[in-house]
């Protein structure tokens, strides 16, 4: 079956880039490439698990309430701020 295909400059370059690689023939880089992503789309999204975060120990606070914005802000910004 023949069949007019537009392909996009960038998606040709990167053709003939592999078919120059491999020494091979544009229609059957190209048969390849389709082939290819024909089964990556028909295929199940593979899971990933679940995302964990790494727990860091950052030593103990040098306050033990921080309800109190007033205290943090002392502390954080000295005496003076009271």
């Amino acid at each position: 079956m023949k069949t007019t295909l537009t392909i996009d400059d960038d998606v040709l370059a990167a053709l003939e880039q592999f078919q120059r690689d491999r020494n091979a023939a544009l229609e059957e880089v190209l048969y390849q490439a389709l082939r290819r992503g024909l089964r990556e789309m028909e295929a199940q999204p593979r899971l990933r698990g679940p995302f964990r975060t790494m727990s860091v120990d950052c030593g103990t606070p040098l306050i033990a309430n921080v309800d109190n914005v007033a205290e943090v802000l002392a502390v954080i910004e000295g005496e003076d701020y009271r």
